[in-house]
């Protein structure tokens, strides 16, 4: 299983370069970047865009992209090498491909009513049509379409009458949907008239490409109740309002979604009819991103630079970018943040030299021009002084300079130099790498332009070069010769050679806590990480599309990279699976000297990860201080170090607020999040008075920074939905939007409804407008309304007025009513608001967010499920963490936890840890005999462990077996036998009592588990004896079988099937007496189909630990590398996968979790345990 977790995804913009880019089917929408394809879908659950797959075959750009209009699962792809490829987007594989489409295609397009046949052009022509498929496959030319004066950009058939297509052509005639390229606004026009039917203005940037779907997406629509009652009106029923006719279906305008891509690689879903986005991402980078990295002094903040000529900063909790540089710079290899809170980047350019961008002030401030025109592969800001940045270049110098410009060196190179770093402990010391192949190292507080040492030994150009964080005079260089060296300035010498990529390496990065840990980056699409002690690589991702050229994290939180490669995506990953034993020992609490050490110590080979960073060191001076909660601030400050982005802070603030920390303590960030309930209405009605006051962000406007209309919308917005209604009306008020503040007046007051309703009339009636009339009937303002009339000379309106109030027609509303019961209603409200917590921790569950679904159940105060979605998202060790913090209320599922966790850790080195972890649970006599029966060391190291546990010797368990066996204590024998030196005889028991059972009627899945559970820890070894074959099938037979019937019971639904089948597959393959037949299997199975088909009954309060599927973090992110087919299912597997034991047949991690929590055995039948915590 896989010790790199990949944890966030920065998907990329929608490429500028060409025209035919977007497209949409149904319910999905899929653009390109330069070399990806990404396809979103609507999840109909929660009526959302979410991305589902990223296909990249294409090697060059992508020119073209279209939808099959007949099959929803075909679209076709052609990029810049004159390749055309067919794909299947449910199965996310190519199933046909053209190499040679006899020049570049600018735009592609399925012909007529032809799932087989797809036609593209280039340039001038001609048009050329390939059917794929069939008898008829081929390339044939369209007879009429070539020799064109101009060239073409689009094309497209006519969607109804056979043979008929539209060109749009590059001088801008032909084309029908044509949005103005300069300023982004949407014009839909009809063909018979000369003028647009509607305009949308919607992005300050220009439009680059268009699609409208020919239908609207078929949005999963609210569900109304009607009243089987014939309906008989009357002249005084209320008035039953016509159906709304949205825009798109009246005669205005064509069907209503546009797949819209803007200049800035924007890409959004317009809904033309009700003038909303149903979907929008802003920005995104659209080529290869050369470098990232995080802010000094901001774990949240991380910037990227890209060939696209920007550099972008990301907000690392959302997702979402929150700044991008000025203009265009070309090409920008390299970004270096300045120290500390200065707020400044500097970048480095292909051909215009390198700049600083003040971020804060939103412009370049200085630019640096001493390479000439000549490429800029890297720039460096030394953090040790401020002052000083460094840049290397293709003219083979290496240039130091002041912030002001004033050059301190000139360091000439023998060739091209494509790297610099400035060392972590000597401020005067800079390494770089050089074409030459050789790696130097200069001294700066000396006059001399000669390097104090050159490593040789690359058989290939020098790419990056990086000094350890940890250990002084070691650094480390990436070459095209695919290695990795490890060079010791103090002993001149390469004291490892890392050997495993490929094709050229270019990212690099040492851990900052851990010294030995090394991450590199490939142009073979691959991520390594290293131990740098004995040169093993611990662990490989193929996630990236492409080569991968910057890697990145923070000192503040050393356990989460970022990633970045030409597929024009970041990459956010946990590295804390690396490092688990330490997480133990702090979960366990150990001493410190198991937690932190020096790096000696940790550089002994084979030894357990300490930590050797500044973090961990201020973390336990902090705690050094403390006389108070020190175990709760040392379980919530290493973890939040350990944690990746998303929500971790957010669930320990609430965990604080739960056990009575004082509001005041809470930090700035905590309402940015999800807040408890009794602070929601505080903080938020503090964000709502902000935003109505001119407020910019910390970096100054930011992107599309919000007018101050669209502030106090946002405002308004806030306060309706806390009830504020008066503010509401306020600001409505403020922004003229009178009617929205009416119609919701009345719940205020009638009285203060009344009061706005005259606001208004005196408003209109100074405008001398005749709208203030219902207004004044409405209200009863007879005197007003006559006094209005008479003095416009109205005389006649006026005294039809006066009657009309004469005859009681037109009066002043009656006061409020209070409700009769307010103690039943705020019992309703509660539960409402209980009922939507739990739909947002859903909703941010099936989004691979476990953490932030937790944290909405903290925020009702419901414990039991914070947990259960912790321990569903398999954050096993972040859930014993909380638990043991929330005490009391936690216990069941704290105690669930641990023993997941015990599971997860028995394995050599860490079997000690596992049993400190049982020890942590008071009734765990059963769990310390199943960590010690599964226990396969020497006769001598059980007893060992034995005697650890309080456990009997080998020889002991033997004898109170027998004794168990003659007073009829079955579970004890069977127990004794598996600790004896004999456990094989548990099984002989433990089966034919199962048996038994089997063969009656009253047993329950309860009765029979927990001897099955207890045989299922036999050591592996003994299991898989010859002379057990019979004995190992019934055992796997009996697992499988009680494993589906607790599958059922906890609502783990994708591997029911598949626990029947496998249980079948068994029974039919395998000589066994057992009480079960196949067919009975098979009714059993179509019985539950027919069941979850008819009925959804929600799992009980006390199960609830137990109950709903797992979904891991990372499980709805898509990789590029998707490639494995679940055993299960035999579809792709998206997510986290896990290998079995034959290291060729995968399942999806979550289905392997939810396996092992009801079935340890293997898949794959030959009972081996299996272990995906």
């Amino acid at each position: 299983m896989a010790k790199v977790k990949q944890v966030g995804l920065l998907a990329a913009g929608c490429q500028p370069w060409n025209k035919d880019v977007c497209a949409a089917s149904g319910d999905r929408f899929a653009y390109c970047a330069t070399l990806a394809i990404y396809i979103y879908q609507l999840d109909q659950q929660y009526n959302e865009y979410k991305l589902r797959s990223i296909m990249s075959e294409h090697k060059k750009t992508i020119t073209a992209i279209s939808w099959c209009s007949d099959n929803p699962d075909l679209f076709a792809s052609a990029s810049a090498d004159n390749l055309l490829i067919v794909w299947n987007v449910a199965e996310q594989k190519a199933v046909a491909r053209l190499d040679n489409t006899k020049g570049v295609p600018t735009s592609v397009s399925w012909c007529w009513n032809s799932a087989d046949g797809v036609a593209f052009v280039s340039q001038r022509g001609p048009l050329y049509i390939w059917v794929y498929a069939g008898r008829d496959s081929g390339l044939t030319v369209h007879k009429e379409a070539h020799s064109f004066l101009s060239d073409i950009c689009l094309f497209r058939w006519h969607p109804t009458k056979r043979g008929k297509l539209v060109f749009g052509h590059t001088d801008g005639s032909m084309s029908i949907f044509q949005p103005d390229s300069q300023v982004g606004v949407l014009r839909v026009w009809n063909v018979s008239r000369s003028t647009p039917l509607d305009s949308f203005k919607l992005k300050k940037t220009g439009f680059h490409a268009l699609h409208v779907l020919n239908s609207p997406l078929n949005k999963k629509a609210p569900s109304f109740s009607s009243n089987s009652k014939s309906q008989h009106t009357s002249s005084t029923s209320e008035a039953v309002p016509p159906p709304t006719l949205s825009q798109n279906r009246s005669f205005s305008l064509p069907p209503g979604h546009a797949v819209c891509c803007f200049m800035d690689g924007g890409v959004g879903l317009y809904d033309m009819g009700a003038k909303k986005w149903d979907f929008l991402r802003d920005l995104g980078h659209v080529e290869t991103i050369f470098d990232c990295k995080f802010k000094p002094d901001d774990p949240n903040l991380l910037a990227t630079a890209s060939f696209d000529g920007t550099i972008k900063i990301w907000d690392t909790n959302t997702l979402t970018a929150v700044n991008t540089s000025p203009g265009n710079e070309g090409v920008v290899y390299s970004l270096s943040w300045a120290p500390g809170d200065l707020n400044c980047i500097a970048g480095a350019t292909s051909r215009n030299g390198a700049f600083i961008w003040d971020v804060r002030k939103e412009k370049i401030i200085t630019r640096f021009n001493e390479h000439g025109k000549n490429g800029i592969f890297c720039i460096s800001w030394s953090h040790k002084d401020s002052k000083r940045i460094a840049t290397c270049s293709g003219d083979g110098f290496c240039i130091i300079r002041t912030i002001d410009g004033k050059i301190l060196h000139k360091y000439k190179h023998p060739a091209a130099v494509f790297g610099c770093d400035w060392s972590q402990n000597n401020k005067d010391m800079i390494a770089t790498g050089c074409e030459d192949k050789n790696v130097r190292v200069y001294y700066l507080a000396t006059s001399s332009d000669q390097p104090l040492k050159v490593f040789t030994g690359h058989l290939a150009k020098v790419f990056h070069v990086r000094w350890s964080p940890l250990r002084e005079g070691i650094l480390c260089s990436g070459s095209d010769d695919g290695t990795v060296r490890i060079w010791d300035y103090t002993q001149d010498a390469c004291i490892n050679v890392l050997i495993g990529h490929t094709a050229p390496v270019r990212g690099l990065m040492w851990n900052t806590e851990v010294p030995y840990l090394l991450i590199s980056g490939s142009w073979d699409y691959t991520i390594r990480v290293w131990d740098t002690r004995d040169g093993t690589c611990l662990d490989t991702t193929y996630d990236h599309g492409a080569d991968v050229y910057g890697l990145t994290c923070h000192q503040s939180r050393p356990f989460t990279m970022a990633s970045c490669s030409r597929d024009s995506t970041v990459r956010l990953w946990s590295l804390t699976p690396l490092i688990s034993s330490l997480l133990l020992n702090i979960l366990t609490d150990q001493p410190w000297e198991k937690i932190i050490g020096n790096t000696d110590t940790a550089m002994v080979p084979g030894s357990p990860p300490l930590l050797c960073g500044k973090v961990s060191r201020d973390i336990k001076q902090e705690l050094d201080k403390l006389s108070l909660d020190i175990r709760a601030k040392r379980l919530r400050w290493f973890f939040e170090c350990f944690s990746p982005p998303g929500g971790s802070s957010n669930l320990w603030d609430l965990v604080s607020v739960i056990n009575g920390q004082d509001d005041s303590l809470l930090p700035a960030s905590y309402s940015k999040g999800v807040m408890h309930m009794k602070h929601l209405l505080k903080f938020k009605t503090s964000e709502a008075q902000e935003l109505t006051i001119v407020k910019m962000c910390k970096f100054g406007g930011g992107i599309g920074a919000p007018s101050k209309e669209e502030r106090l919308k946002e405002a308004a917005d806030i306060h309706l939905r806390l009830g504020q209604i008066q503010r509401y009306c306020e600001l409505m008020v403020e922004l003229g939007q009178w009617e929205k503040a009416l119609s919701v007046a009345p719940g205020v007051s009638m009285k203060y409804w009344k009061k706005l309703m005259q606001r208004r009339v005196d408003q209109l009636m100074a405008e001398d407008n005749d709208d203030a009339i219902p207004y004044c009937i409405a209200t009863g303002d007879t005197k007003k309304l006559v006094t209005f009339f008479t003095g416009r000379g109205q005389l006649l309106e006026a005294l039809l007025i006066a009657q009309g109030a004469c005859e009681g027609n037109i009066r002043a509303p009656q006061t409020d009513v209070l409700p009769s019961h307010p103690v039943t209603f705020d019992i309703f409200l509660s539960s409402l608001l209980h009922k939507v917590c739990q739909e947002l921790a859903e909703w941010y569950f099936q989004d691979g967010c476990s953490v932030l679904a937790a944290c909405c159940h903290l925020a009702v105060d419901n414990i039991k499920l914070a947990m259960c979605s912790l321990i569903r998202g398999n954050e096993l060790e972040l859930a014993a963490c909380v638990g043991i913090v929330l005490g009391e209320a936690a216990n069941q599922s704290t105690e669930y936890c641990l023993e997941l966790l015990a599971r997860k850790y028995m394995t050599t080195p860490t079997w000690y840890l596992s049993a400190d972890l049982l020890q942590m649970i008071p009734d765990n006599c059963i769990l310390l005999a199943k960590l010690c029966a599964y226990y396969p060391g020497s006769a001598a190291e059980i007893n060992q462990l034995h005697e650890r546990c309080g456990l009997p010797s080998l020889e002991e368990c033997k004898a109170l077996a027998e004794e168990a066996v003659c007073e009829g204590d079955l579970f004890s024998a069977v127990q004794f036998h598996l600790l004896s030196s004999e456990p094989e005889n548990a099984l002989r028991i433990g089966i034919d009592h199962i048996k038994e059972q089997l063969s009656g009627s009253d047993w329950t899945v309860d009765s029979v588990q927990p001897i099955l559970d207890l045989m299922s820890y036999i050591r592996t070894d003994r299991l898989v004896m010859v002379k057990l074959t019979e004995a190992r099938s019934e055992l796997l037979i009996l697992c499988g079988y009680i494993g589906g019937l607790l599958a059922i019971r906890r609502q783990y639904s994708s591997i029911v099937p598949a626990l029947y089948e496998y249980t079948s597959q068994l029974l039919k393959r395998r000589e066994v007496c057992v009480p079960l037949k196949i067919e009975q299997l098979s009714v059993e199975l179509d019985a539950w189909r027919a069941s979850t088909q008819t009925n959804s009954n929600p799992p009980s309060e006390s199960a609830l630990v137990l109950c709903g599927a797992d979904y891991v973090t990372g499980s709805n992110l898509p990789s590029h590398s998707d490639v494995q087919l679940s055993c299960f299912t035999g579809q792709r597997i998206q997510g986290p996968l896990f290998l079995l034991e034959d290291g060729k047949s995968a399942i999806s991690h979550n289905d392997a979790l939810m396996w092992a929590k009801v079935n340890p055995f293997s898949p794959l039948g030959t009972g081996v345990r299996i272990n995906p915590f």
